[in-house]
């Protein structure tokens, strides 16, 4: 009996150990790489266990699996530097669109007022386009003719001295056109006390184109072959050229032109003008009435002119009337083509 007891109970046992012992034999002699299925094939629950065991420490290989992990990093750093490659196209484009886009909405809003505006402020625009043809007839040239208007015939006696000349009053220097007298001060010009501030009588000549040089013909000649020449050198004058007109009632116009020879001093030859503008004057006299003194362009040809009305027929003088008020190197004028007309 316990013979029997022994063998029953110790044998199973010692089998489960010599099973063991061969499993984990078998298991030593294996490589990693050998298939597992046939350890985890026994369907005892020892057996189970074991297979766990194995199984949990055989997960180790798989961990290699991690490899890859740096493979998805790789994508990573490609999708950045496609952002930001779309970041400078993106940039590019805002630019170019916003320039072209600023330029078409502004044609376009101002296209599009015009018809809605139908109202108002289209109106303006299109009345003053059928006004300007309207308009163009009234600037037709009306004021023009005021400016300028129709004259008649001159009635200045002599006026471009070419009806000969005489002595006044027998003195050699006053050589004077038919028809005009000449009249001076004398006494101080009163802008200084010095010998010289006081004016002097001037020398008058009458000057045809054979006793000027051919490129003085057009400084001092403006009508006919004469000039008139009023001068003094190294004195002060005050003069005034007068003739008598018969005028009916009217508004007339008078005009004079001459060349303002005021020579400060010489230099080289050559003529220096008077610095002073009021070196040299000019004024008309009409009548009792006239002009008040006004300043010359020196070295140049000045024109004046005078416009005067007359409410009865009536003989009145005229003159043109000259001051050079310091007793500069010359005080000189060249005088031709006098006018008196009257306004039609």
């Amino acid at each position: 009996m316990t013979i029997t007891r022994i063998s029953t109970v110790w044998l199973p046992r010692a089998r489960a150990i010599l099973y063991m012992l061969i499993c984990g034999f078998l298991f030593a002699c294996s490589s990693p790489d050998d298939d597992l299925s046939d350890i985890t094939s026994p369907t005892s629950s020892s057996q189970g266990a074991v297979a766990e065991i194995r199984a949990t420490d055989i997960v180790v290989p798989p961990m290699k699996t991690i490899v890859p992990t740096p493979t998805t990093v790789i994508p990573t750093s490609a999708v950045v530097a496609t952002v930001t490659n779309t970041l400078e196209p993106t940039a590019t484009m805002t630019v170019e669109p916003t320039a072209t886009e600023t330029l078409e909405p502004t044609a376009t809003p101002s296209a599009v007022p015009s018809p809605t505006a139908t109202g108002s402020p289209t109106l303006p625009p299109a009345t003053a386009a059928p006004a300007a043809p309207t308009a163009a007839p009234v600037v037709v040239i009306e004021p023009t003719s005021e400016t300028e208007p129709v004259l008649g015939v001159n009635l200045i006696p002599n006026g471009s001295f070419e009806e000969g000349h005489y002595h006044q009053d027998g003195v050699p220097e006053l050589q004077l056109p038919v028809k005009w007298r000449i009249a001076w001060d004398e006494g101080p010009t009163g802008v200084g006390n010095m010998s010289w501030d006081v004016y002097v009588r001037p020398e008058v000549t009458v000057l045809s184109t054979a006793f000027l040089p051919p490129e003085e013909h057009g400084l001092y000649i403006y009508n006919g072959q004469h000039t008139l020449k009023v001068f003094k050198g190294q004195g002060a004058v005050s003069f005034r050229l007068m003739t008598d007109v018969t005028l009916e009632p009217g508004t007339y116009i008078i005009e004079a032109k001459m060349f303002a020879d005021i020579v400060d001093r010489w230099e080289n030859g050559q003529k220096v003008w008077s610095s002073d503008p009021h070196a040299a004057e000019f004024r008309f006299l009409v009548g009792d009435g006239g002009t008040f003194w006004t300043p010359q362009r020196f070295g140049q040809i000045n024109v004046h002119n005078f416009t005067f009305s007359v409410d009865e027929l009536k003989t009145i003088t005229v003159a043109i009337a000259m001051r050079g008020r310091y007793a500069i190197a010359n005080n000189g004028w060249f005088v031709d083509d006098l006018s008196l007309r009257r306004i039609e």
